[in-house]
């Protein structure tokens, strides 16, 4: 079994995409940044790695046997130890995962440069484990408003994953209303050059025609769009400025 130690996680929490699970130069000052003492190190098939870090599904109880109560981590001069807790890699991606107990990768962090290229020297003259798991096609994952699409996110910042996230959230509020009132007015906000044939549109139509036009890239466009949608609502008003601060506009 190879060991890392003194490796530095940034957790992220129940995501099942891994373009969620940001790499070290977007990690920001007021995440939780921790310290893991000792964690084993897996080398395993892409595909298994890629099962790993784009989905919340169960682990194989062979992986979980391996890694049981191997890691450490270091709190306040304490070292406690993790029930299941590595660090995967395919030779390509590098993952640190912590199941919290489960039997799930519900937590996950990339690593610091440093230890990425450590990772890389130790694996490199290794043969991957073959670990038995349940592979899902990649067509057959189920991507929906909520938990888009790879593609949608392609070339975003951080923050732009986050404020179209949100944007999304909103949108998806818009289609559980049905108001088809409210959808023409937004649709309308998005391409004012549009009005007469949007005034023509059922509700389904409108939605959908504006979910289109939203759905690939980032542009001023849609933070203007996210903010007036946002607004009067508390939750997606806080969400938002995580993002951007609390000032009216950054426009």
């Amino acid at each position: 079994m190879l060991y890392l130690h003194d490796v530095w996680v940034n957790w992220f929490e129940g995501e099942e995409n891994g373009y969620n699970v940001c790499h070290f130069h977007e990690w920001r000052k007021d995440d939780g940044i921790e310290l893991l003492d000792q964690v084993p190190l897996l080398k395993v098939s892409a595909s298994m790695f890629h099962y790993i870090e784009n989905d919340l599904s169960e682990l194989p109880k062979s992986l979980l046997d391996d890694v049981y109560q191997k890691a450490y981590a270091r709190k306040n001069h304490e070292r406690i130890q993790l029930e299941y807790c590595f660090v995967v890699t395919d030779g390509n991606g590098i993952l640190a995962v912590d199941t919290i107990g489960y039997h799930i990768p519900i937590r996950k962090s990339r690593l610091i440069p440093r230890q990425e290229q450590i990772v890389y020297e130790m694996v490199e003259n290794h043969e991957a484990s073959d670990y038995t798991f349940t592979e899902k096609p990649t067509s057959e994952k189920e991507y929906h408003i909520l938990s888009p699409d790879p593609s949608f996110m392609n070339g975003l910042t951080r923050k732009e994953r986050q404020l179209k996230q949100l944007l999304f959230m909103a949108m998806d509020q818009l289609f559980n209303a049905k108001n088809v009132a409210e959808i023409r007015y937004w649709y309308t906000e998005w391409a004012p050059e549009k009005y007469a044939m949007i005034q023509e549109l059922n509700f389904d139509l409108a939605w959908l025609q504006l979910y289109e036009e939203i759905k690939e890239g980032w542009s001023d466009k849609h933070l203007q769009l996210c903010e007036n949608l946002v607004k009067g609502q508390p939750f997606f008003e806080k969400l938002w400025e995580m993002e951007v601060g609390d000032s009216p506009s950054i426009l």
